[in-house]
């Protein structure tokens, strides 16, 4: 769904593409891709099913080259561990999410452990992945760059700190999560402790978050927005529109703002 879209720039000075294969409660993964180097950031669905959906996009996950994980949560790595055994890959993640996710994951071919904080090359990709708040061992987003080009990873956290508006304003591509929207969530059928664990600091950011967020990233370098991680159950892509809309007023932002779903792939975006 895309309800801001300025003129693209020029495709020939492009390097970085992505395309967020699926997101919300019941799977995420994203795929990024840069000259020769094709890695997942999560992989929240069946290997068959993360198969299926790389070739909807005309790629084989064959040409990847690891999978990075952003937390232990179910819907971001039920995936990783047979993919990485089937395909021969490294699954990154720090060493807090790699304990946390052993069981889920068992085997892998190859554990790669990082930093938080601390960039690292994977190829033709560098890679900082930076701290968020969610309710895990040690969640975190990140940022890629192949030096012409970056994208920003920020889904499942409770708030906007300064540490991620830092990452976010020096990108030309984010991937943001507007995962409630308040009234839906109050309103819902989940039990009050769970309702107070979205909400939380540790939980995961309101459409107002995001779209506060994207009004302070006006007069950065950024040109494509994808909302990701809206729940099927206290949010629709109408409201998280409206609510960015109305967030801008009559002054739209010089990126394109578009949402992914959790049911098919959204298309593949140059960076």
């Amino acid at each position: 769904m895309l309800f801001f879209a300025p003129s693209p720039p020029c495709p020939f000075l492009l390097r970085m593409n992505f395309c967020v294969l699926g997101s919300g409660s019941r799977g995420n993964s994203i795929l990024v891709e840069s000259g020769f180097t094709a890695v997942l950031i999560d992989a929240g669905f069946s290997g068959k099913e993360i198969r299926r959906r790389l070739a909807l996009i005309g790629r084989v996950p064959e040409d990847l080259a690891a999978i990075l994980l952003t937390h232990e949560h179910g819907d971001h790595i039920s995936g990783a561990g047979v993919l990485s055994r089937q395909l021969g890959l490294p699954v990154y993640a720090n060493i807090g999410t790699h304990r946390a996710a052993e069981a889920k994951l068992q085997r892998l071919h190859q554990r790669a452990e990082f930093e938080t904080g601390c960039a690292f090359a994977l190829q033709e990709l560098h890679v900082h992945p930076f701290r968020i708040s969610h309710d895990t061992a040690d969640p975190v987003g990140f940022t890629l760059s192949d030096g012409a080009s970056s994208l920003c990873c920020c889904t499942d956290t409770g708030k906007i700190t300064a540490l991620i508006r830092q990452r976010a304003r020096h990108c030309q591509a984010l991937i943001l999560e507007a995962n409630y929207d308040p009234q839906m969530l109050a309103d819902g059928p989940y039990p009050l402790p769970i309702k107070q664990r979205v909400r939380s600091n540790q939980g995961h950011l309101a459409n107002d978050d995001a779209a506060r967020l994207l009004a302070e990233l006006t007069d950065t370098p950024l040109r494509q927005v994808v909302l990701a991680h809206l729940s099927s159950t206290n949010n629709l892509p109408e409201l998280a529109a409206a609510r960015m809309q109305e967030e801008f007023g009559q002054n739209p932002p010089a990126f394109s703002v578009e949402i992914a779903g959790q049911e098919q792939p959204t298309r593949l975006f140059a960076v």
